[in-house]
């Protein structure tokens, strides 16, 4: 999206509105919920355990809800991200962001990775639901970001992810700009980890990034606002 055709309302329809923290309570997903609800959030983005409760609180809404899976680490098996998937979407997630198998990736066993999404990618088109395939770039060279959107190209999910947002640092624009000329227009590129702030945001978005994952949402709505007094 160009920044010349944004406005506060397809910004707020960007976000992911992210809770994802271990602790989190029913009051936290309520909050989160009615907070989708009420600003025009794309998606609400939780691990698998609360994704029914936050189906019924979103339904009848356009808000998605969203499954974290293999989720921060990716160091699970094929078969148990698979079950994790179909759990969550039986459970009312409409779309999916699974962390690759990082060692796997590192170790260059390009044909486990292609696999893995193959198989998670091919659950979530069945159901009619989006996938996202989080790279979790922080541990990765450049060149290994680049050899996993190139199987991302082949297989096709829905978005290719920067980050968890628990690895050892988050989204860069650079990292967006390498994912998105790889996959090119086929694919989107979300980005997710340190997006705290409107200026951080602007340069996702100028990057290529087409979905933006955060729990700092309000806090950038009022910076893209002040930016908007100024003339940004």
């Amino acid at each position: 999206m160009k920044l010349s055709e944004l406005t506060e309302a397809k910004l707020a329809n960007l976000f992911d509105h992210t809770c994802l923290k271990a602790g989190a309570v029913k009051a936290d997903f309520d909050q989160l919920c009615r907070e989708a609800k009420e600003n025009g959030f794309k998606m609400v983005a939780i691990n698998s355990s609360p994704v029914a409760y936050c189906r019924s609180l979103l339904k009848d809404t356009p808000v998605h809800v969203g499954a974290a899976i293999g989720f921060p680490l990716g160091q699970t098996t094929i078969e148990t991200k698979c079950f994790e998937t179909q759990d969550a979407i039986l459970h009312g997630a409409d779309e999916i962001d699974y962390v690759i198998n990082i060692g796997e990736l590192k170790n260059g066993n390009y044909d486990y990775i292609e696999e893995e999404m193959r198989q998670i990618c091919d659950i979530c088109r069945k159901a009619g639901v989006l996938s996202k395939v989080i790279f979790e770039n922080c541990y990765l060279e450049k060149d290994e970001i680049r050899k996993a959107a190139e199987i991302a190209k082949k297989v096709k999910p829905d978005f290719v992810k920067t980050s968890t947002g628990f690895g050892t640092s988050g989204a860069t624009a650079e990292d967006v700009r390498l994912m998105k000329e790889v996959v090119g227009e086929e694919i989107k590129v979300k980005a997710a980890g340190g997006i705290r702030d409107w200026e951080t945001c602007r340069q996702m978005i100028e990057a290529g990034a087409e979905r933006i994952g955060t729990s700092s949402s309000f806090r950038i709505l009022e910076g893209y606002r002040e930016a908007l007094k100024s003339g940004y």
